[in-house]
């Protein structure tokens, strides 16, 4: 849910390439022999193939994010979405126009949308012949913008994929597709008013755009595969801290609280000890779905937690070191701190010099 503005900012930015890809296109297709009349009967062919597109979006979205839920399965999404956040970085390089070889990672269209395209096309001149206007073109038009090759709309769905949801993959390209509309709805107008300067600063920032959310993305899989090194580790050796806590841990023998709230971790830092089987009784306060899921990757630990409700989870007992703490989605950040055992420290060795007393 929370790449919804994002992605209408994204759509927003890069509306400018659609109108300088798909311009042309809607002016042949979408709008034969509604050039003239009222103002509603103009716009009408517009609104079609705009829905239409939107519809392709979200189902493209739906696609997408049912298969990256199903490379949940065997620790493969991480990596896969590593792989995404790499390929959104290149495109958004690509798109600034600097490195002509990029360019070969947006593939040529497929045969069969381009003899779709075709079709389209002798439709509209037919109808035009024959003195009819018909929302029929516009709308098959639209439900084929989703299969585009396109760089701004491969970001768009290789975002809608790393969502890991097939809710979150739609909402994605939803955000996406309603950032397009505003420009797309005027082009005719707007976009000769655009100097060719400022089309090409606009659509510098839609390359860093994209190459900023395929940063987030890949540091989404880095923690997902249980990176050593992903931002939070890097802000925290900047900052002296050993790991991202808040100031607050957690310190117990056998069951150690921690609560989810907000999509964060309270406390974000847990300490556990080394060597020993610890329970993690994890109270969930919310249902949002981006923490479904707690997750220590280097562990193998995948629970789901159930919404409003306590889910124990079980941690093995583990060698002392540093351990992510994350959601499915790798998106929460937390740290799973694993202590040595020494004399005199922690419950543990309280209770035992108790009891030698």
């Amino acid at each position: 849910m929370n790449l919804f503005l994002p992605m209408v900012a994204l759509g927003l930015v890069t509306s400018i390439h659609c109108v300088a890809m798909c311009g042309p296109l809607v002016l042949t297709y979408a709008v034969k022999g509604a050039e003239k009349g009222p103002f509603l009967r103009r716009m009408t062919p517009h609104v079609a193939y705009q829905s239409a597109k939107i519809t392709s979006y979200v189902l493209v979205g739906l696609l997408l994010g049912a298969i990256g839920s199903a490379l949940d399965l065997g620790g493969v999404r991480g990596w896969v979405t590593v792989a995404a956040g790499l390929f959104m970085v290149l495109l958004g390089l690509q798109m600034t126009g600097r490195f002509p070889v990029l360019h070969r990672l947006t593939p040529g269209a497929p045969k069969a949308l381009v003899k779709a395209l075709g079709s389209l096309r002798k439709k509209a001149v037919a109808d035009e012949g024959a003195g009819r206007v018909t929302l029929a073109t516009p709308v098959m038009f639209g439900l084929v913008t989703g299969l585009m090759p396109c760089g701004p709309l491969q970001s768009a769905q290789l975002a809608a994929a790393g969502s890991g949801a097939p809710l979150s993959g739609a909402v994605a390209m939803l955000g996406f597709g309603l950032g397009t509309m505003p420009l797309m709805l005027g082009f005719g107008a707007v976009s000769g008013a655009l100097s060719a300067t400022f089309k090409r600063k606009m659509m510098t920032v839609a390359a860093v755009l994209v190459a900023l959310l395929g940063l987030v993305m890949l540091d989404r899989g880095l923690v997902l595969v249980g990176s050593p090194v992903t931002a939070s580790t890097v802000r925290a050796a900047l900052s002296g801290m050993t790991a991202p806590g808040d100031g607050g841990t957690a310190t117990g023998g056998q069951d150690v609280q921690l609560v989810v709230e907000g999509v964060r971790f309270v406390p974000r830092e847990v300490h556990i000890p080394a060597d020993t089987p610890v329970r993690l009784v994890v109270e969930r306060r919310e249902d949002d779905p981006c923490s479904e899921v707690l997750a220590v990757p280097q562990l193998g630990v995948r629970v789901d937690l159930a919404p409003y409700a306590t889910t124990v989870v079980e941690i093995p007992a583990t060698r002392a070191g540093v351990y992510t703490l994350t959601c499915g989605m790798g998106m929460m950040d937390g740290t799973l701190i694993v202590d040595s055992l020494r004399e005199g420290v922690g419950p543990l060795d309280q209770g035992d010099s108790n009891d030698d007393r």
